[in-house]
């Protein structure tokens, strides 16, 4: 165990102030590597307070984005057991792929305080700014073919959904594919990637990045953007919703891929803001202008036009009249 774990555990399990030198004692290090080793973990997000001739004692640890935080009493029994937290990376969907071709576990989260690489659906970039958002990858390896895993993006949607209506009471609604909005605005985006040849998935990622709290967005994004902080009047725990999250998602993954359930299908469409909604969507050149009427099993969007005809949407860009303020268009 690292020297700031174990300084970390000490001040958990003190009712009161820890002096530097009791933490030198116990420890057998300099009380100027106990400075150092406590400034690293304000640094990963705990709120410790230092008093002259009395120490340091511990007043907060719930936003501290790290293994031993995001672990603890975490139920699950894949998703989040290898978890790997870094200040700051290119994209944790990236880092998740760099790890999968080296063996990393089936259900390994990546989480990181900031990216300088996110990106979004069509190759749009994500912006991650540090200690409001939650960005992390959950690497799967599913013994299922491509078509199947397909519906990984729906998966976490609903997960993300439900996970957020636990926490907070809001009422998380999900965009198809992969955006989980309140109101009219978006929380939340979800990217999934996979490797895969014509019948066999060697691994899929599954990138979520949430607005937690954030207290104000820029003037192009406030119409279409906003957190759970905004929602609710308050802060959330990141780790407390990430712990949410992979519980929700773990047990979807296994009602879908191992129980062969669809019953996760019927409560997606409840949840779906979408449907029964006039939207907009473009399939190859052809612009398609409609009312959402169902997602098939394969996780397609089923858009009937004014002239009865019903056209099955799998990719794409697609706007939702009223959601970001916008309205489709021929």
């Amino acid at each position: 165990m690292k020297k700031e774990d174990i300084i970390l555990q000490y001040l958990k399990e003190s009712k009161d102030y820890l002096s530097g030198e009791e933490l030198s004692r116990r420890l057998g290090i300099s009380r100027s590597a106990i400075w150092k080793n406590i400034n690293s973990l304000r640094e990963s997000g705990y709120v410790i307070e230092s008093v002259t001739n009395r120490g340091y004692r511990i007043l907060n640890s719930s936003d501290a984005l790290t293994p031993t935080e995001i672990q603890d009493g975490l139920s699950t029994e894949a998703f989040g057991q290898t978890v790997s937290v870094f200040a700051e990376i290119d994209s944790t969907n990236e880092e998740a792929k760099r790890q999968a071709h080296k063996g990393a576990p089936h259900g390994a989260v990546f989480v990181a305080e900031q990216q300088n690489g996110g990106k979004g659906r069509l190759g749009r970039p994500w912006q991650s700014p540090p200690k409001s958002g939650l960005w992390f990858t959950i690497l799967l390896r599913p013994d299922a073919a491509p078509p199947q895993v397909s519906n990984l993006t729906l998966l976490a949607g609903l997960a993300v959904s439900r996970a957020i209506h636990t926490l907070t009471g809001c009422e998380a609604k999900i965009k198809w594919p992969n955006d989980i909005v309140i109101g009219s605005k978006k929380v939340c985006g979800i990217l999934t990637e996979m490797t895969a040849e014509i019948d066999r998935v060697h691994f899929a990622v599954v990138g979520i990045g949430v607005n937690v709290n954030d207290e104000g967005f820029a003037e192009e994004l406030k119409i279409k953007a906003t957190s759970l902080h905004l929602e609710t009047g308050a802060p959330v725990s990141r780790v407390t919703l990430l712990q949410q999250i992979l519980k929700e998602f773990e047990a979807l993954y296994l009602e879908y891929f191992v129980q062969g359930s669809s019953r996760w299908l019927q409560a997606y469409k409840e949840s779906c803001v979408s449907l029964n909604r006039t939207v907009g969507a473009t399939r190859g050149h052809e612009k398609i202008i409609g009312t959402a009427v169902d997602i098939t099993d394969g996780g397609e969007l089923v858009v009937q036009t004014g002239d009865g005809e019903r056209i099955e949407i799998n990719s794409g860009e697609v706007v939702v009249q009223g959601i970001y303020g916008q309205t489709p268009e021929a």
